[in-house]
């Protein structure tokens, strides 16, 4: 049983980092259930402290939270309108349906939504770019964001485990 857990934790911190990037899953939290899972090993020094849990599941829901709002803050943040701020949600959202360019379309996304979002809005170009970037630069820092939590959850789990 403990390295069917062990097994599971693996994957589910491998999905966790899928999830960075990936708009639809839930990287983070997914990663977390690597942890809670260890609460079911059967060797003492394995189950993590009520501390870390607390901590991690904290981190977990403030990254998540964060991440929804950091593409707008950015869009906003760089002069794009609620145009832009659409704009950008819907580019995410289209990015991840059609991957044309693989994981490159998903950087993308956000950053063309936007622009988009802003000329048909009215918008002159260099408005239309600097949300755009915005758009972007909030993306980036949402996965930057997510994957230090995951590193974080994983080390933990491999600290655990072994």
């Amino acid at each position: 049983m403990d390295v069917v857990i062990i097994i599971l934790g693996i994957v589910f911190l491998l999905l966790g980092v899928v999830g960075c990037l990936a708009p639809i899953i839930p990287g983070p939290p997914i990663a977390f259930l690597a942890l809670l899972g260890l609460l079911f090993h059967s060797t003492e020094a394995s189950v993590p402290e009520t501390k870390l849990l607390l901590l991690s599941g904290f981190l977990v829901i403030a990254v998540t939270v964060i991440d929804y709002f950091l593409p707008i803050w950015g869009t906003k943040k760089f002069g794009g309108t609620d145009a832009g701020k659409r704009g950008s949600i819907v580019g995410l959202i289209l990015a991840f349906i059609f991957p044309i360019l693989g994981p490159l379309t998903i950087l993308i996304g956000p950053f063309a939504g936007a622009v988009v979002g802003e000329l048909i809005s009215g918008q002159n170009n260099q408005t239309a770019l600097k949300s755009g970037l915005g758009s972007f630069l909030g993306f980036v820092g949402g996965v930057i964001l997510k994957l230090g939590v995951v590193v974080y959850v994983g080390i933990k789990f491999i600290g655990l485990v072994w």
